[in-house]
């Protein structure tokens, strides 16, 4: 019993799993970030061209 709780916690193979989730959050964060401030922009963008197509 003894040896199979020992084998159980130096595993090691879920801490890769969860490294690799935080690694794609913090990514989809990063994007999300970049895509908000880049929305308002472009809508300004498309707002001043409808206007001068008008």
């Amino acid at each position: 019993m003894k040896r199979t709780l020992l084998c159980f916690f130096s595993d090691q193979s879920g801490a890769t799993a969860i490294e690799y989730g935080l690694i794609a959050a913090g990514i989809a964060l990063a994007i999300i970030a970049v895509v908000n401030g880049l929305g308002s922009n472009v809508n300004g963008q498309f707002t001043s061209i409808n206007g001068s197509l008008k």
